[in-house]
């Protein structure tokens, strides 16, 4: 598959085994592990961070396989949902990264173009989340708002 914003190809990425059943050796049972998510998820853990933790602490090697759902869902359905997924909070925190750089270097030609490829990829993710309604139907993103929001 190419690259989004550069014309080369891509590089293909690892993929993980195959599995059908949660591993004995395992430590937590599928309860456990739900319950493990929904107790990262209140000490303010991400679904990206729950993953790694489960992964390394508790040798839970994929939760989707251990409980049939994965930690969005597990979350969605214990009324612990961020109003914002992670994905695109991930990248308004790097467009405002971006920003406060080029207010310091404004003759950064290359960080200016990259900030208008995160903006636009931010563009494209809200429409998708509009669609999948994930996000709230008024929602729209602006640099002013994001500013408040995470600063």
């Amino acid at each position: 598959m190419a690259r989004m914003h550069a014309r080369r190809k891509g590089k293909s990425g690892s993929a993980r085994p195959i599995r059908k059943k949660h591993p004995e050796w395992s430590s937590l049972n599928p309860r456990e592990v739900e319950s493990r998510v929904i107790e990262l998820a209140k000490t303010g853990k991400s679904t990206s961070e729950i993953g790694m933790i489960l992964r390394d602490q508790y040798a839970v090697p994929d939760i989707k396989v251990a409980t049939g759902k994965n930690v969005t869902q597990i979350l969605e359905n214990n009324n612990i949902k961020s109003e914002i997924p992670e994905d695109m909070q991930n990248l308004i925190r790097t467009a405002l990264k971006l920003r406060k750089h080029l207010e310091t270097n404004k003759k950064d030609l290359k960080n200016k173009r990259n900030l208008q490829l995160t903006e636009s990829k931010i563009r494209r993710i809200t429409k998708y989340y509009h669609s999948e309604k994930r996000l709230p139907v008024g929602w729209k993103y602006s640099p002013k708002q994001a500013k408040l929001m995470f600063e």
